[in-house]
Parts: structure tokens; C-alpha cells; sequence
């Protein structure tokens, strides 16, 4: 478990299943087209003793944005609520393997917690391990996840009682804003790398959310998340990770930040970006679904229909 690479494997995970300070998070979420109940499946299949993460519900209740970063305090109330403390260490998985999971890695580092780590391949590479998969759910497991959510809700009601009992600290230099997003446009200081599809980023191919058209942020390059891992799916080796950057246009040697859809996949791109020594990569946290909702004229899009 090295501190510099992001991901743990399968058979470390297994190793040190069930010692106290190790806490393992199944955080997995699916497109809403996908029609998939993460709920429902990890109370099916998950990793022995995985807690739920619900990236729907620990979340920024102020907003209509999808799945934005919690207040500080709300995500203290969450992560207490799931017996998490900061002398843990935290392995987060998903059902696909690399989709939600480095979202929730991000989630952690952004708010302090640097002791996380996201499952190399995720529950398919567990499986493809022949490793047990818990299908009983404790009540007390299920419990925390749903005390999880209601700690949430109570700090945005401004309700909370009890004390958290983990404490975080927002590291600014993660965290992009769209103002910080405006500003780069016209300063251009950052390369800002789009992890959609390319269809979506030129404006070719639809979104996946009602109303919201498709193209991108002006002078945004597309690495498409999937070209971080192969079809096990494995986080590429730093030396092919490079090439893949390299390959977009983009200089490793200078500032870089990084978008998608509403923040989930752009992750991805910052996890194989941090197998690469880029540690401090800032997330558009709004990402596309924030930026195309803003006026035209102050926040310009490049789309297909765009003269």
C-alpha cells in the first residue's frame, strides 16, 4: 500500500479484510439510463463488511446540481455516522470497476483525509479473484448507511446534535469552482481536460441529462475516462498513463484541471494523473452540467451547432 499510487489490489484488500483501521466503502452509482439500483445490489452482492456510500445522498442539499461536495460539516456528520475515523484507512470500490469509486476517493482527499485508496478493477476484479462476496446485510451495517444520509439532511436543516467524530479539512487547491473555471478560460493558466465521451465534447452526441445540450468549455481538451484502464478493468501503468496524455495534447509539465459530466468520471482522470505524480489536480465539481446551464455570452460553449 504505497501512498504515491492511488489504487490498492484485490488480494492486498483480502489480506488485510477485517483488521479495525482498514474500512472498505462500496460507493457505486450507475447512470440513471442504466436503470441500476447500487442500493439494491450491494445488499445482493458486496465485499465482506463494505459499508454503502450513497453518492445521491451525501451530497450538497442546496443545490439542484447532481452529486456536488457536501459542506464540510455535513460530510464530517456522514462519514461519523458510517464509524469511519481519522486514523482509518479507507478502500473505496464500485460494481464497474472504475466509474464512482475515484469520485468518492476525491471526496475525501478534498475534504482532508489523505489515507484512501480506490480498489484496483473494483468488484468485477474482486470476483475475477474468487473472493467471497457478503450477500447478508447486518442491521447495523444498514443502519450507518441510511444514519449516513439523515446526518446529511440534518446539517443542511441545521439540525445537527451530535458531535462528529471525524474531522476534516477542505484542501482548496482540489476543488474548482465555476468562477474558477471563467477565469481559466480567459487566463488560460490550467489545461482543463474533459474525461466524456468524444461525441458528447464536440457536440455530436447526445447528453445523457434532459436539456442539457452537448459540446464543452472553450479551450478544454477530451481524454475520455476509459482510456485510464484496460478492459479488466486496471489502472493503466504510469508509463502508458503518460502516453495517453501526451497523445490529448496535454503537457504534464504544466498546471492541469479536470471536468466531465457533473463531476463523477472526472475523477477518473485524476486518479490515473495521480499514478503519475500529478497529486494536486483540481475537479470542476459543477463540470459540464453547471456550465451549460449559464448564459452564453459570459460563459461561452463550444458546441456543434456553434458558429
Amino acid at each position: 500500500m504505497a501512498q504515491e499510487d492511488p489504487v490498492v489490489s484485490a488480494q492486498w484488500l483480502q489480506q488485510h479484510l477485517g483488521q479495525p483501521d482498514i474500512k472498505v466503502l462500496d460507493a457505486s452509482w450507475y447512470m440513471p439510463q442504466e436503470s441500476r439500483d447500487p442500493w439494491q445490489e450491494y445488499q445482493v452482492a458486496h465485499i465482506p463488511g463494505a459499508l454503502f456510500f450513497d453518492i445521491d445522498g451525501i451530497v450538497d442539499r442546496s443545490t439542484d446540481l447532481p452529486h456536488m461536495l457536501p459542506s464540510e460539516e455535513a460530510f464530517a456528520a456522514a462519514v461519523s455516522a458510517l464509524g469511519i475515523k481519522n486514523t482509518d484507512k479507507v478502500i473505496v470500490y464500485d460494481g464497474k470497476g472504475f466509474f464512482s469509486a475515484p469520485r468518492v476517493w476525491w471526496m475525501f482527499r478534498v475534504l482532508g483525509h489523505s489515507e484512501v485508496w480506490v480498489l484496483d478493477g473494483g468488484l468485477p476484479q474482486w470476483r475475477a479473484s474468487g473472493f467471497n462476496l457478503g450477500s447478508s446485510c447486518p442491521d447495523d451495517i444498514l443502519l450507518k448507511s441510511k444514519a449516513a444520509n439523515f446526518a446529511v439532511e440534518t446539517a443542511y436543516n441545521g439540525e445537527l446534535t451530535n458531535a462528529a467524530t471525524f474531522q476534516t479539512e477542505f484542501q482548496p487547491q482540489l476543488f474548482w469552482t465555476l468562477e474558477k473555471v471563467k477565469n481559466n478560460v480567459a487566463a488560460q493558466a490550467h489545461q482543463v481536460v474533459d474525461a466524456r465521451a468524444k461525441g458528447r465534447f464536440d457536440g455530436v452526441a447526445p447528453e445523457p441529462r434532459e436539456g442539457v445540450r452537448s459540446g464543452h468549455i472553450p479551450g478544454t481538451k477530451c481524454v475520455p475516462f476509459p482510456e485510464m484502464f484496460d478492459g479488466a478493468p486496471m489502472l493503466l501503468p504510469a508509463d502508458e498513463l503518460s502516453k495517453k496524455f501526451e497523445e490529448a495534447g496535454i503537457s504534464l509539465d504544466h498546471p492541469i484541471a479536470v471536468t466531465c459530466g457533473s463531476g463523477v468520471t472526472a475523477c477518473i482522470v485524476a486518479l490515473g494523473l495521480y499514478r503519475i505524480g500529478k497529486h494536486d489536480i483540481p475537479v470542476y465539481d459543477g463540470s459540464w452540467t453547471e456550465w451549460e446551464a449559464q448564459p452564453d455570452n459570459d460563459y461561452p460553449k463550444v458546441t456543434s451547432t456553434a458558429s
